[in-house]
């Protein structure tokens, strides 16, 4: 019997998938990197490995019948020891790096196209739980006005050009200009040095709206974008109206906490077309 491999990272999304597929019927075989544990780490049969033997990986998964694999959780690229490289990796070490050398959807494109050669085929979280995922429309009992759809039609312009450059996911735009930029530290970081810096200044245009959507082009079976209570939270800390994320093109982690929460700060949550 075929088994399904769940790449498990931080947060919550490993858990939610993994109760998904057993309510399916399914036992599915846990995997995290190194350096990465997972909530779900200790919920079923569970291998840990490191990009240094990413050949041997491959191997057990293959050796144990995973014909699918699911990436669910954030990772960072950890630091490669190259005294750990087995021989099989290393003929396949220039390729990894020309595909890094392209940025994280170069990185991630290499591992889908990687698992596929070892008879893998890569699923999105969306496709394990459909439900992740939002149709256009406002959820909850705040709506944007006429000038958050502006700052989200701004942001969804800012959003293709970072896409373009693989930079980030996620801006925030208040009266048409851009406060904010998601880079590298991620989110909540973003969001945490906005609500610092308008408690320091006056003369930031006040609302505004934080924009999310996939990268242009992403392939959408990993890195999809997530938002969480957290980030509406978050974006109620920083002075913003709502959020403003592409339809079907988010996941959204405990969706009815997150629209109590929106409703809660009076926040808008709006699923609709930023790309």
């Amino acid at each position: 019997m075929t088994r399904i491999a769940l790449i498990a990272g931080k947060g919550r999304l490993p858990r939610i998938l993994a109760r998904r597929l057993r309510d399916q019927g399914q036992t599915p075989l846990l995997a995290q990197m190194e350096g990465f544990e997972s909530p779900v780490a200790g919920d079923g049969d569970v291998i840990r490995f490191r990009l240094e033997r990413l050949v041997p990986f491959l191997d057990s998964l293959h050796d144990q019948g995973v014909a699918r694999a699911v990436f669910a959780g954030a990772v960072h690229r950890p630091r490669l020891d190259p005294a750990l490289i087995d021989p099989a990796t290393m003929q396949l070490l220039p390729r990894i790096m020309a595909a890094m050398q392209q940025g994280d959807d170069g990185t991630l494109r290499e591992v889908i196209a990687l698992m596929g050669e070892w008879g893998i085929e890569v699923l999105g979280a969306q496709d394990i739980c459909p439900d992740l995922v939002a149709t256009a429309g406002v959820l909850g009992q705040a709506a944007p006005k006429g000038p958050d759809k502006q700052d989200a039609a701004r942001g969804g312009d800012i959003l293709r050009a970072m896409g373009a450059a693989d930079v980030g996911q996620g801006c925030v735009v208040a009266r048409g200009q851009c406060l904010a930029l998601e880079a590298l530290p991620g989110t909540d970081d973003m969001l945490a040095h906005l609500a610092d810096l308008r408690a320091r200044r006056d003369d930031l245009p006040r609302g505004g709206v934080f924009c999310k959507a996939p990268k242009p082009g992403q392939d959408r079976r990993i890195d999809l974008p997530a938002l969480g209570p957290e980030t509406v939270a978050a974006i109620a800390r920083a002075g913003l109206n709502g959020i403003a994320f592409q339809a079907g093109g988010v996941l959204l982690i405990d969706r009815a906490e997150m629209i109590a929460e929106a409703d809660a700060q009076g926040v808008f949550l709006w699923a609709t077309d930023l790309a």
